[in-house]
């Protein structure tokens, strides 16, 4: 898996789900690994529904952002969330261990990505999935309205480039 850079955070980025910045934060960090994105994230009791199951909402967010950084990395642009469907398989337990996200491009038309997510735990079970559909936009209008920083900001430099 090759780790994705976050380019955002330089400048106090506030996103409340990928930012290092933001107190509360979900803190989520990416890899790409092949065609899927994927996040590892450890959650905590502060994003518990009811006792010991992480809230469906911030299920919601994880996939929602996985899928964003989807369209950054697999699109080469940025897009905003037009439409997502979730679907809850079984509670996530909080104190299994490491989430795991899962996040592929499923199709792109004219200015609409569909995405498919997973949120998995740590033994492997599915417990939500969803399709996630982006408004995507050129990449000269990321760039500007965005701030898009382009593909090359989100990997390392290789030695002498």
């Amino acid at each position: 898996m090759r780790k994705i850079i976050n380019p955002f955070n330089d400048g106090g980025n506030p996103c409340f789900a990928c930012s290092i910045n933001h107190p509360l934060g979900l803190h989520m960090e990416f890899y790409e690994d092949g065609d899927e994105l994927v996040c590892l994230w450890e959650p905590g009791t502060l994003f518990q529904g009811f006792p010991g199951i992480l809230h469906g909402g911030i299920q919601a967010t994880l996939m929602d952002e996985i899928a964003s950084w989807t369209v950054f990395i697999k699109g080469e642009t940025a897009g905003v969330t037009s439409n997502m469907h979730i679907e809850y398989r079984k509670p996530a337990i909080l104190n299994k261990g490491k989430i795991i996200l899962r996040s592929r491009v499923k199709s792109t038309d004219k200015n609409r990505m569909t995405l498919h997510t997973r949120l998995i735990d740590a033994q492997h079970e599915l417990c939500s999935e969803g399709e996630i559909i982006y408004f995507i936009y050129p990449e000269h209008i990321a760039r500007r309205k965005f701030n898009y920083p382009g593909i090359e900001a989100f990997y390392e430099s290789s030695p002498g480039t």
